[in-house]
C-alpha cells in the first residue's frame, strides 16, 4: 500500500475517520480507568486540525490511536478507506513508514547519529540507496534552514533546531498526514513560532493534512478546526476555516461531566507531584519510565540518561526484555548504545527486572503476592524482622497495595515502634522502603 494525498475527486469522505473509539485500562477491575470515551471524528484532506484541552484529557491518546500506536478497546480508525482492524502487519508498517509523519515534544533524535543521518533514518529502514536518501535529506535541511548543521550531533543543537530536524525526519518519506504531539512544548517562544510557521506552510503550501495536539490557546489561530476535549471526550468543535465539503455532516457534541478520580490515582498523585489528574493514557508510560529511572540511577551524563530512559520505555511497553536493555546500555555510542560499562548496565537491568517482577505479581494476584513482596523488600533493605514484625510488615504492605493508606501513612507505620503497633524500622530505612513501594505502585497502576 502506498499512502498519498487524496485526489480532488475523492475528498467527499473523511481521509481519517474515528468511529466510536474507546480506550479503557484495567477493564472490569477495581482500578479501571477510561482514557477515551466513545469518540467520533472525521478529518478531511488538507485540513489543519488541532486537538485542544488540558493535560490528561485524552488528546494524546486520541492522536496515538489515529497513528495506530494505541490499540482501542472498542471502535476503529480508518485512514484512506482502510480500517486499522483489517490491516495486516505489513499494511500497518507501510502506513507508519510512508503514510504518517510523527512529531513529538521530546524530539526523539538518536544522539549517536548526525543530523543528516537522523533525517534519513526512515529511508534507511526502507533500504533506499545511501546517495539518494542523503540527497533528499540535504534538500529538507536546506528548506528548514539548518543544512549547515548536517554533520553535527543532536547535543550540539538548540531545542528549535532539534525540532526542525525531527520535522525533516517526519517528512523524508513524503507522508500525506503529519501528526504532532505538543511539538513546541519544550521550545522558547521564538523557536515555537518558527516551528508553528513550518507546520502552517506544510498545510497551506504542501497541502498536507495536519493534526496537532496542544494545551496552549495561543496556538489555536493556526487551525482550520479545533476539537476541544475534556476527560476523555470531545466536548466542542470550533470551525475557523471550513475545508470540509458541504456534504460532510456535522456531529452534535454534548458536554459530559468529568468522571471521578480513582482512590489509587489520588494516592499516587500525592506521592508524585508531577502526575496530573486523568493522566492515564499512553503518556503515563514515559512518566513511569522517567520516575523508575530517577529511582534507579545515580550519576550519569544527560545523554546516557536520555538513552536509558528510552530503553526503559521500551521495556515498560514490552517491546524489549531487560536482557536486551542491558545489552544496548552497554553498547558504545557510535553503535547507537548507551555507552555504559557492563557492570552498571547489568545492575540497572537486574534492578529493573526485580521491580517489574513485583509489579507483575501484584497485578496478577495481590493477596498471594504480599509475602513475596515483603521478602523482596526485606532482602533489598537488609531488614531484620522477627515473626511478629514480619506479619505486621505484610499487613501494612497489603493496606498500601489496596490503596487504604498512602505513602506518608505507610512510612509512619513502618517507622512507628513495635510496642505502638508499628514495624520499628529506622526512619531512613522506612523512607527507602516507602519510596520503593511507591515506584512499584506507580508501575502497577494502569
Amino acid at each position: 500500500m502506498i499512502y498519498e494525498k487524496l485526489p480532488e475527486e475523492k475528498t467527499m469522505e473523511p481521509f481519517i475517520s474515528v468511529d466510536k473509539l474507546r480506550v479503557i485500562y484495567n477493564q472490569g477491575k477495581s482500578n479501571e480507568s477510561r482514557a477515551l470515551e466513545e469518540t467520533n471524528l472525521g478529518i478531511f484532506p488538507k485540513e489543519y486540525v488541532i486537538i485542544y484541552g488540558p493535560s490528561g484529557c485524552g488528546k494524546s491518546t486520541l492522536l496515538y490511536s489515529i497513528a495506530g500506536l494505541q490499540k482501542p478497546t472498542y471502535g476503529d480508525v480508518t485512514i484512506d478507506g482502510k480500517a486499522f482492524s483489517k490491516m495486516t502487519p505489513a499494511d500497518m508498517l507501510e502506513l507508519h513508514q510512508t503514510g504518517i509523519g510523527l512529531i513529538f515534544q521530546a524530539f526523539y533524535l538518536i544522539p549517536s547519529l548526525t543530523v543528516l543521518d537522523n533525517v534519513c533514518l526512515p529511508k534507511a529502514f526502507r533500504g533506499e540507496r545511501l546517495a539518494d536518501r542523503r540527497r533528499e535529506g540535504i534538500q529538507l535541511l536546506h528548506r528548514f534552514g539548518i543544512v549547515e548543521h548536517a554533520d553535527k550531533y543532536p547535543s550540539q543543537l538548540s531545542g528549535g533546531q532539534k525540532q526542525r530536524v525531527a520535522i525533516a525526519r517526519a517528512l523524508i518519506n513524503k507522508p500525506g498526514i503529519i501528526l504532532a504531539d505538543e511539538p513546541v512544548g519544550n521550545l522558547d517562544s521564538e523557536s515555537a513560532q518558527n516551528v508553528l510557521q513550518i507546520l502552517k506552510e506544510l498545510n497551506e503550501v504542501d497541502k498536507q493534512t495536519i493534526v496537532m495536539v496542544t494545551h496552549n490557546p495561543e496556538h489555536l489561530a493556526y487551525a482550520d478546526r479545533i476539537i476541544h476535549m475534556r476527560d476523555g471526550r470531545i466536548v466542542k468543535e470550533e470551525i475557523q476555516r471550513d475545508k470540509r465539503p458541504v456534504e460532510a455532516k456535522k456531529t452534535e457534541i454534548v458536554e459530559i461531566p468529568p468522571p471521578e478520580e480513582s482512590l489509587e490515582l489520588k494516592m499516587l498523585m500525592s506521592s508524585f507531584k508531577n502526575l496530573l489528574p486523568q493522566q492515564v493514557d499512553v503518556l503515563l508510560v514515559p512518566f513511569k519510565a522517567k520516575q523508575l529511572l530517577n529511582h534507579l540511577l545515580s550519576e550519569l551524563n544527560e545523554e546516557q540518561v536520555s538513552i536509558a530512559e528510552a530503553l526503559v520505555r521500551e521495556v515498560l511497553f514490552k517491546n524489549i526484555a531487560t536482557e536486551e536493555m542491558e545489552h544496548r546500555l552497554d553498547m558504545p555510542y557510535e553503535q547507537g548504545g548507551g555507552g555504559w560499562n557492563k557492570i552498571r548496565a547489568r545492575a540497572i537491568a537486574e534492578r529493573t527486572a526485580s521491580i517489574l517482577s513485583q509489579v507483575d505479581a501484584l497485578s496478577t494476584d495481590p493477596g498471594s503476592a504480599i509475602p513475596k513482596l515483603a521478602g523482596y523488600l526485606t532482602e533489598r533493605f537488609h531488614l531484620k524482622l522477627d515473626s511478629p514484625q514480619e506479619l505486621r510488615f505484610q499487613a501494612i504492605l497489603l493496606l498500601r497495595v489496596e490503596s487504604k493508606i498512602g505513602q506518608l501513612e505507610l512510612m509512619k507505620r513502618l517507622d512507628r515502634p513495635v510496642r505502638q503497633g508499628g514495624v520499628g524500622l529506622h526512619r531512613q530505612t522506612a523512607e527507602k522502603v516507602s519510596r520503593e513501594m511507591e515506584i512499584i505502585m506507580l508501575l502497577k497502576y494502569r
